[in-house]
């Protein structure tokens, strides 16, 4: 795969995400993409589809989701659930209507 290819990480700081993003600049890859929480809400579709209209990414690696633990997850289970639903919607739908050539959906 070319060093160059434009890759985009949603989940850039969790444990997977950051692994990925580590294993890949080790790898040599160049082209990174991260946002954020606090740049791009991938709950949010517009915003979420104009982050892929502008970055143009060619593979994207999901492994964004909001987590809060286990007392968290027992007293807002279903909040979480829809949360972590609208992320990969919407970064599923983004990544399709862009073109993106390999979605990999952890």
């Amino acid at each position: 795969m070319n060093k160059n290819v434009k890759i985009y990480i949603a989940g850039h700081r969790g444990l997977a995400g950051s692994a990925i993003t580590r294993e890949l600049q080790r790898q040599g890859y160049t082209n990174v993409v991260t946002r954020a929480h606090a740049e791009l809400d991938l709950e949010d579709a517009v915003a979420t589809q104009k982050f892929f209209e502008q970055e143009c990414p060619e593979i994207v690696f999901l492994a964004a989701a909001k987590v809060g633990g286990i007392h968290a997850n027992n007293t807002y289970p279903v909040d979480f659930l829809m949360s972590n639903l609208l992320i990969e919607a919407n970064v599923c739908r983004a990544a399709h209507a862009n073109n993106v050539a390999r979605l990999i959906f952890l």
